[in-house]
């Protein structure tokens, strides 16, 4: 997917979720958030910091599994998922990293909305 395209369905994204969380446009943080709190399954309830820093673990190495970098290897005792790294992630600019989350964030809410 091109940047520009990225960015379009980015911009879509934020707006769609905004909208049903009634909150401002989520940065890359929140949306991280938020896969990681559907990737526990618990559904929404209080987290405490470290928590919340684990979620968005969780989420990042959910997203980067689609590119063969993470490989889900288990829940512990508290149906906390685990991820390992199978490759090492290439040294990319800060701009290519936020460019790819953004795509991988776009890929991973395309089965719930759908984005132009």
């Amino acid at each position: 997917m091109k940047a520009s395209e990225v960015n379009k369905k980015w911009s879509e994204l934020q707006g769609i979720i905004a909208h049903e969380f009634e909150m401002e446009l989520p940065d890359i943080k929140v949306l991280l958030f938020l896969i990681g709190v559907q990737e526990l399954g618990k559904g929404p309830q209080e987290f405490s910091k470290r928590q919340k820093e684990e979620l968005m673990h969780i989420a990042t190495c959910r997203l980067f599994s689609a590119m063969g970098f993470y490989e889900l290897r288990g829940l512990d005792e508290e149906g906390w998922p685990h991820w390992e790294l199978i490759k090492p992630i290439p040294n990319y600019t800060l701009l290519e990293q936020e460019l790819i989350l953004k795509s991988l964030i776009v890929d991973y809410f395309e089965g719930t909305y759908t984005l132009s």
